[in-house]
């Protein structure tokens, strides 16, 4: 393995990969820092330092004496906690309701590809979905999602469970991105949300890593009413 290769940086990589595609199941006990040292040709300090860093994304959990295992309920970092829509909407005391619009595997657009750092086309899933509270329309959620990085997204059942849910449960992440910004819905959004053509919106856009490596990019349109609560 060349030194490259041999960096924690690398190395924290190739563990976290593992663990979101399922190669090292929720409460496994994963190799020692000596074995792991060898796989990777790297010093033994290297192999801490990368589950350092793991440790305190809340992908595993290190105890003395009991060895290093993969968290059961990844924590994040507890920095911020992925929201699920239908919890929002069913704290409010409404209905949740989901629709999925559409589903393919397409080569992302050259302003998506822009935001991932991405070079060339890579794989993707294309999903549009609409989450409804009280049978009104509450968010739009358009998400592309990196089968290099999550392959099972390729074989998820979207029909019943959102792509927000979804990832939630089976792509642990290490890095997050969000903005919010106000906006004039799309002739697309428009349709979607039962608002007229370049009515205010607000939009919020997320996007995730596992490492260095983009996991999702999704676009949230909510009616220009919505009010956004984050508690810490």
């Amino acid at each position: 393995m060349s030194g490259t290769r041999s960096s924690f940086r690398a190395i924290r990589d190739e563990m976290a990969r593992r663990i979101a595609e399922r190669l090292w199941l929720p409460g496994a006990l994963i190799p020692g820092e000596e074995v792991l040292a060898r796989e990777f040709g790297a010093a033994r300090a290297t192999v801490n330092r990368a589950l350092q860093e793991l440790a305190r994304a809340g992908l595993v959990e290190r105890r003395r004496r009991a060895g290093t295992r993969v968290a059961l309920h990844p924590v994040r970092e507890a920095r911020f906690v992925i929201p699920l829509v239908r919890q929002e909407i069913e704290a409010r005391g409404a209905e949740y309701q989901y629709r999925l619009l559409s589903r393919e595997e397409a080569s992302p657009p050259e302003v998506v590809r822009a935001r991932l750092g991405l070079d060339v086309t890579a794989p993707f899933f294309h999903v549009r979905c609409l989450h409804l509270a009280d049978r009104l329309p509450y968010q739009f959620e358009d998400r592309w999602i990196s089968l290099d990085v999550v392959p099972a997204a390729r074989r998820a059942d979207f029909e019943d469970v959102s792509p927000n849910e979804w990832l939630v449960e089976h792509a642990p992440f290490t890095d997050a991105e969000f903005t919010f910004r106000a906006a004039a819905a799309s002739a697309e959004e428009a349709a979607v949300m039962q608002l007229r053509e370049g009515e205010p919106v607000f939009v919020g856009e997320r996007i995730t890593w596992l490492g260095e490596r983009p996991i999702t990019l999704v676009r949230m349109v909510h009616p220009s009413s919505h009010r956004m609560v984050t508690r810490l």
